[in-house]
């Protein structure tokens, strides 16, 4: 089913269906199942960092909304707590929001909470659904994981304070035509065929596709342009797919 406008249209079919939620404050205009598998995509850089804290060994991830709620973590023994906002690390914490950050053997078998301005949000915004989420890093395993299974997937974009973003835009529509390629899907959604439109006419350069990007302006302005190349073209690649479990995110079982 397909409610980019809350309307009654419905696809019966037997193939499963493949939404784009574009921003997710939209979320909410999506009428989904219980049996629908949510994809949270923050790839700059919340769901990048979250596939590289758990290639590197943490043992789980708390993501919390706010900063109150991250503070009463940093006191809790073998617990990282992370926090970013704008784009910016937090004074008072530890960690924030880079990859690179989590680089390190520091962090295995510990505990990360984190916070960021946009990722945990749209992760707390679908806790209730079957959540996993997804970067260039974790991508392949994402898509093989969900061509396996017979759930209808909405792929939740982030955004950027509840405004559309590109990077997250173009992430899905290479996620939607990783999975199309190789399963049969029904797509009436525009905003997945909109994705798939972005990420073709993206794919050859993705960092100078977006080099106008008010994000990438705002992580150069930073100094942190690395960061970007790294979410676009990560030098790791990983097989560990998070999902969230009573409020944590951990790695799928698959067996």
């Amino acid at each position: 089913r397909c409610e980019n406008c809350k309307s009654s249209f419905f696809i019966m079919s037997s193939k499963p269906n493949i939404q784009v939620c574009l921003v997710s404050d939209l979320f909410n205009n999506h009428i989904i199942s219980n049996d629908t598998t949510v994809v949270v995509v923050d790839l700059l850089r919340a769901t990048s960092v979250i596939s590289t804290a758990f290639h590197f060994g943490i043992k789980e991830i708390i993501p919390v909304s706010t900063l109150e709620e991250a503070k009463k973590y940093l006191t809790n023994i073998n617990t990282i707590v992370a926090a970013e906002r704008n784009a910016e690390p937090i004074e008072g914490f530890e960690y924030g929001n880079s990859p690179f950050q989590y680089m390190n053997n520091d962090i295995s078998g510990k505990t990360l909470v984190l916070t960021t301005t946009n990722g945990t949000k749209a992760i707390n915004l679908a806790k209730n659904y079957n959540l996993i989420t997804a970067s260039f890093i974790n991508s392949d395993a994402v898509c093989n994981y969900l061509n396996s299974i017979e759930n209808d997937i909405l792929i939740l974009c982030s955004g950027w304070k509840g405004v559309f973003n590109l990077e997250d835009s173009i992430f899905s529509g290479f996620l939607v035509n990783k999975l199309i390629s190789k399963k049969d899907y029904n797509i009436n959604c525009d905003s997945a065929l909109a994705s798939l439109e972005l990420h073709k006419n993206s794919k050859k350069n993705y960092f100078k596709f977006l080099s106008n990007s008010a994000h990438r302006k705002r992580l150069k302005h930073l100094n942190i342009e690395k960061d970007t190349l790294f979410c676009l073209n990560p030098n790791i690649t990983s097989n560990i797919i998070p999902t969230l479990s009573n409020g944590k995110l951990v790695r799928m079982n698959l067996v």
